[in-house]
């Protein structure tokens, strides 16, 4: 009998194997509204606790409008007598904005997953993404949301009423005999890790670890998800007020060494050697490799190739023109074969009629034509020398915040790439502050609207490519905005593949960006990592905000980026405030709002690379800064 027929016939003899098991950790799947994959749990933690209904506990972060005992109970469907005992508050009781609060609910089995279900009125632009990371925090998914809807349309409409699923668990019959009686869903925040949130409600690390089938090999978790925590008694707001623990390390401690003998060491000192040995061949290898490489470089240059970083705020950019004789142009096009073959490919003809035979009144800017084909617009762009690794990542990625490459074409030696057409240009020529360009703004909402376009765009290049890829060319000019002001990311001729797992450095020698923006682990030792372009953003919202150029921002105050904002931050200087942001949006946001934006800042300009939020908690914080202000822009 094979191994899969015999598990076969264990699950149907023995279904008792599988109340045993735990509830699988979301992840990073929430953000991945296409996954239906229900081992990911991104519908609901599965039906295999020892009861189908059972008492839980929620936590929520409080935050305008829901920061009252009477919201939070209305909007998560719980009792507000219950809600009001558990946090030790009358039911009239207001929570400061981010404060943790217990949500007691009943959690039910229906269908192959727990839930307690919500209800919510839809506002305008919701989704069901912004729906369960904004207003619901990460108490449901976009998954879990689309499966409850029974309307016809693909579309969300204003005032539509929807069944929330919130995400819940009833304990297994393993965790019951272990003493455990609730399975709290607690929402993970930045910096937090799983023994910290173990040790706010006094709970052995392990033990929640096996609840959300972790390791302490495989511990990481992240925000706007939920963590389940094992408790065996009621929790108490005391918990959730207690000061945090003291720091520890950011992984869970590791187990005592095992004893070893002589014959263990023995077989150490053999993996030593020969490991050595590799490293040693390796070494000589790559050096010889890299010696005739080199050689070879020369000869064909005539020059030793010299990387430096410019001192100015101009763009570093490495020179595109490069000579091709009939052997390599024959190559060069062999190359692009298998790209083409997907893309459209444009006579030279059809460009000359769309843009006036690129006459000067269709030029944009530097060598982009605007040009008409088939009634549409396109922007065209005439470039030089090997593009194919550009065209291969335009023609492999797809996401409406990354301009769009429609079609090519090859003419005497220059390559067109036909790209979708931007109404509204550059972001360059909207956000920058001078007496003469005061009346091309954008208001509050847009500009936040274009800062999470851009996070969103950058998180897929991170996080949903493959492989995935840093973009490293982030600056206002490469912003384009559409004819409704949202944004797509242009020029990709800097992007290059992410090496290594998530935060990984990779190395080179060769700088290449825009001064200003680029991050001081690259400008000064050319580490890369997807971390760069969270600096990047970082310093093109504060452009954003501020309608000053990075170069005004650092150059004119005199100081580094991060010591304007630590001045904000720390020293709660509302004049210092006033007087770095773009005086067009004076009484146009509120303090707090503005506060939220000032420390999202503050962390992606973090010297240190491994301290930046990841893109993905950027894109959330941005989501989260947009639905509050809209809300605030409403109520005005």
């Amino acid at each position: 009998m094979s191994s899969l027929h015999l598990l076969l016939v264990l699950i149907l003899i023995c279904p008792q194997i599988l109340i045993q098991a735990q509830q699988p950790y979301i992840r990073k799947a929430n953000t991945d509204c296409t996954i239906r994959n229900v081992s990911t749990s991104v519908l609901g933690y599965a039906c295999n606790g020892v009861n189908k209904t059972c008492q839980t506990y929620l936590t929520f972060r409080s935050k305008p409008p829901y920061n009252t005992v009477t919201s939070i109970s209305k909007l998560l469907k719980a009792d507000p007598t219950q809600l009001s005992q558990l946090n030790s508050v009358s039911e009239t009781a207001n929570f400061k904005t981010g404060e943790t609060v217990l949500v007691p609910t009943t959690c039910s089995c229906l269908g192959q997953f727990y839930q307690a279900n919500a209800s919510y009125i839809t506002q305008a632009a919701d989704t069901p993404f912004s729906i369960a990371n904004n207003t619901f925090e990460g108490l449901s998914t976009c998954h879990a949301i689309q499966v409850e809807r029974t309307d016809l349309t693909s579309n969300i409409y204003t005032g539509s009423k929807l069944t929330v699923p919130l995400r819940c668990a009833c304990p297994t019959e393993k965790q019951a005999a272990a003493g455990v009686k609730y399975l709290l869903s607690y929402l993970v925040t930045w910096g937090q890790s799983v023994s910290a949130i173990s040790a706010i409600f006094e709970v052995d690390t392990g033990l929640t670890l096996d609840a959300n089938q972790l390791s302490e090999q495989d511990f990481t978790v992240y925000p706007f998800t939920t963590l389940l925590v094992p408790l065996s008694n009621q929790p108490s707001r005391s918990q959730t007020l207690a000061p945090p623990p003291p720091p520890t390390t950011s992984s869970p401690p590791k187990p005592p060494p095992p004893t070893t003998t002589s014959s263990d060491h023995k077989w150490v000192y053999m993996l030593i050697g020969v490991l050595g040995g590799v490293g040693v061949t390796f070494t000589v290898g790559f050096g010889f490799f890299w010696f005739c490489l080199s050689k070879r470089k020369r000869t064909i240059n005539h020059r030793p190739a010299v990387s430096s970083a410019s001192q100015s705020f101009e763009a570093i950019e490495k020179p595109l023109v490069k000579n091709l004789d009939v052997d390599d142009e024959s190559e060069f096009m062999e190359s692009l074969n298998s790209i083409a073959q997907s893309l459209k490919v444009y006579k030279f003809d059809e460009l000359k009629l769309a843009t006036q035979d690129f006459s000067p009144d269709c030029l944009i800017k530097g060598s982009v034509y605007k040009g008409k084909i088939n009634e549409d617009f396109v922007a065209i762009k005439k470039m030089h020398g090997d593009v194919s690794k550009e065209i291969q990542l335009l023609n492999t990625i797809h996401h409406h915040n990354l301009i769009r490459l429609s079609g090519v074409c090859f003419n005497d030696g220059h390559w067109y790439l036909v790209y979708e057409f931007a109404d509204n240009g550059p972001l360059s020529d909207w956000i920058y502050y001078s007496g003469l360009n005061s009346n091309k703004s954008l208001n509050w909402i847009q500009r936040i609207q274009v800062a999470l376009d851009v996070a969103n765009g950058l998180n897929y290049l991170h996080s949903y490519t493959t492989p995935p890829y840093v973009y490293k060319n982030l600056k206002s000019s490469n912003i384009l905005l559409d004819a409704e002001f949202r944004a797509k990311i242009t020029n990709f001729d800097l992007a290059r593949s992410a090496e290594g797992q998530d935060g990984q450095f990779a190395l080179t020698r060769h700088i290449v960006g825009t001064r200003g923006y680029m991050s001081p682990e690259y400008l000064e030792n050319g580490l890369i990592s997807t971390k760069l372009d969270v600096y990047g953003l970082g310093v093109l919202i504060l452009e954003i905000v501020t309608g000053k150029h990075v170069s005004d921002l650092s150059e004119k105050v005199n100081k580094n980026l991060s010591d304007i904002l630590e001045e904000v931050l720390f020293e709660e200087d509302n004049k210092k405030l006033t007087d770095i942001f773009d005086p067009r949006l004076q009484g146009n946001y509120p303090p707090e709002i503005v506060m939220a934006v000032v420390r999202l800042t503050y962390g992606c300009l973090d010297k240190d690379p491994s301290a930046r939020p990841d893109m993905n908690e950027v894109s959330h914080s941005l989501s989260r800064i947009l639905t509050t202000s809209q809300a605030t822009d409403m109520s005005d």
